[in-house]
């Protein structure tokens, strides 16, 4: 009978031992990141057939178990992935919307300077300094451009430095979580008698990983994890790891791809394969607001070049020679894809500047047709030859042959602050004036008078000799003298306008028979200021995408940014709190109370005492058997 009893309190001072030291390991792991609680399983031990009964042995300690919850600890990772990728795509986008919307250093000052230089020179035309002026505020305006866009490649660069250390970062990552896959079988982990530190030091791995990428994972029987990123990529299975790699891009140069090893090659992982967390955001702000923004402020400096060396172009400078270029234009750039096999040098070229779009595109060849792909929406274009004109781009190959599978990437506006240049050193080459002139002689009977003219080409100019316009009352018709062959008659209307040889004018008011207007070169046009005029009034012409303006279409792309950012920062304050209470709902279930573990030392503390006061009297009864002998 004492020897049953001894047993029994035996087996309650282990169970109460364990107790505590299972207490005693919650409290000291209080503060230890990804710490799961434990605590012991117990069962009574089997039972005595006395003939009398079943009479109680004890107690049995099965397993020591963590208070986990898998489907709380799945809300949990999604919060976090969503919430790190959020708080990095704010962190970026901010950095942009800071850039463009900041009143003194971005582009609008320095926009609005340029035009006023441009009205300066209007106003006053044969003035050197008024000159001078405007092409100091074009230097400064290219040099605003190169400095923002400098940003833009910087913020270009550091994603890519980002993004090659959390795939570093994810590769040791994967290493570490294998190796304890590997600790784990060796131990023989099972859920039966589980290595509970073992599995949290996993688990907070795992964790680690989702910050960076998006995760989930299968356990599988012998207690290993496989782990998988993105919306499904094998990165570990058991105790093998597969390679993740940070690569430049063969297409684009600029941009870094993420790898993913297969057996004995890689695959290219596209970004929208690699969803949440801090590298699935660097990706995103990569390829979509980063690139968006950078390539609608180069269609803004692509437009202005394009835009104001066409109208200079129709102006006659101060040594009477027509206008030539102010701006070195910017040009599409077009990058062979690194493993092409053909030698075709593809070129393109703006042909609307109104058309252009701020995506980039891809041409690729194959079976004897060219398809091009505007990469932001995916909308193709298939030829059987080129050129091919898409979204005001003429794409063409200037030389060689393209071979089947061979791919190009076109970036129409990305680079086009970057290379925007002042053409215009010399002040007297700034053609302000008009190259024609035009006359009513006031030996005229009647009141009509011709328009100044406007010149919407150059290729027929100079004039070769003046020109006249003869009125006929009899046909009531405008009669052309002079060497312009094919021009006119033209039957006369009041305020019509009158067009040939790219000139354009009007007359209104009545001529009477024989009334003569004269149109000839502009000799004197040192005080002449038409054309610096309409280069003035481009401020306000909406000529990008033929809906606004150079401001309009910057001051839309800083709206944009700013309310994306805005949108992004709403998105993370709300991510905040669900991630908290998730983390709160895991933490009540799997976390340490401490006031909790006190009253658990208190009760173990006093069973191990009952414990022992029951060896005591079972000591005793077998002190008194011995008596009686």
């Amino acid at each position: 009978m004492s020897g049953n009893v001894f047993a029994i309190g035996l087996s309650g001072l282990n169970a109460a031992r364990l107790a505590l030291s299972t207490t005693g390991h919650n409290i000291t792991n209080v503060g230890t990141e990804g710490f799961t609680r434990q605590e012991i399983v117990q069962k009574p031990a089997v039972a005595q057939n006395t003939g009398a009964g079943f009479v109680g042995t004890g107690v049995e300690v099965t397993t020591v178990k963590r208070l986990y919850n898998q489907f709380l600890e799945i809300q949990r990772l999604n919060a976090q992935s969503q919430q790190s990728y959020l708080d990095t795509f704010v962190t970026q986008a901010s950095q942009i919307d800071n850039l463009l919307a900041d009143p003194t250093s971005g582009l609008s000052p320095a926009l609005q300077g340029f035009f006023t230089g441009v009205a300066d020179l209007a106003a006053n035309p044969s003035s050197v300094p008024s000159r001078q002026s405007m092409l100091s505020s074009a230097e400064a305006l290219q040099s605003r451009f190169q400095a923002i866009d400098a940003r833009f490649t910087d913020l270009r660069n550091g994603v890519s430095g980002q993004i090659s250390a959390s795939v570093d970062l994810i590769n040791t990552l994967a290493k570490t979580i294998a190796d304890v896959n590997r600790q784990l079988v060796s131990a023989g982990s099972s859920q039966v008698q589980p290595a509970n530190d073992l599995l949290d030091h996993r688990g907070q791995l795992v964790t680690q990983l989702n910050r960076l990428i998006k995760t989930s994972t299968v356990t599988q029987s012998d207690g290993s994890f496989n782990v998988f990123i993105g919306n499904g990529q094998s990165l570990v299975a058991g105790d093998r790891v597969m390679t993740v790699a940070a690569v430049a891009s063969p297409e684009d140069p600029d941009a870094t791809d993420v790898t993913l090893s297969m057996g004995q090659g890689f695959a290219v992982l596209p970004p929208d394969v690699l969803e949440g967390g801090e590298l699935g955001a660097l990706l995103s702000f990569r390829d979509g607001l980063l690139t968006d923004a950078q390539n609608g402020f180069g269609r803004v400096a692509l437009a202005l070049a394009t835009s104001f060396n066409t109208q200079h172009r129709l102006g006659q400078d101060l040594g009477g020679s027509l206008g030539g270029d102010f701006f070195v234009a910017p040009v599409p750039v077009v990058r062979s894809r690194e493993n092409n096999t053909g030698d075709a040098f593809v070129t393109a070229t703006v042909t609307d500047i109104a058309g252009v779009s701020i995506s980039d595109y891809r041409l690729a060849y194959a079976g004897g047709s060219f398809t091009v792909t505007r990469i932001s929406d995916g909308a193709q274009t298939v030829a059987g030859s080129l050129p091919q004109v898409v979204d005001g781009l003429s794409i063409d190959i200037a030389s060689g042959t393209p071979q089947d599978g061979d791919s190009f990437l076109i970036t129409p506006t990305r680079y086009a602050a970057r290379d925007l240049r002042v053409g215009v050193r010399d002040t007297s080459k700034i053609a302000a004036a008009a190259p024609v002139r035009t006359a009513t002689p006031v030996t005229n009977g009647g009141n009509a008078r011709i328009s100044a003219g406007v010149v919407t080409s150059v290729a027929d100019l100079p004039l070769p000799a003046g020109v006249t316009l003869t009125y006929s009352a009899a046909t009531n018709e405008l009669n052309v003298s002079g060497a312009v062959p094919g021009a006119g008659p033209f039957t006369y209307a009041d305020g019509a306008t009158i067009s040939f040889n790219g000139i354009s004018f009007s007359i209104s008011g009545t001529p009477v028979e024989g009334d003569t207007f004269t149109i000839a070169n502009n000799t004197a046009g040192v005080a002449d200021n038409r054309n610096a005029l309409l280069l003035s009034r481009l401020q306000s012409t909406n000529i990008i995408g033929g809906t606004t303006s150079y401001q309009g279409s910057y001051s839309q792309m800083v709206s944009d940014v700013g309310n994306t950012t805005r949108e992004l920062q709403v998105q993370l304050q709300a991510q905040d709190t669900l991630t908290r209470q998730t983390e709160e709902a895991e933490q009540s279930f799997s976390g340490v109370n401490l006031d909790e573990e006190a009253a658990n030392l208190i009760r173990n503390q006093q069973a191990y005492q009952a414990s022992a006061k029951v060896l005591e009297i079972a000591s005793s009864l077998f002190q008194s058997v011995l008596e009686l002998g």
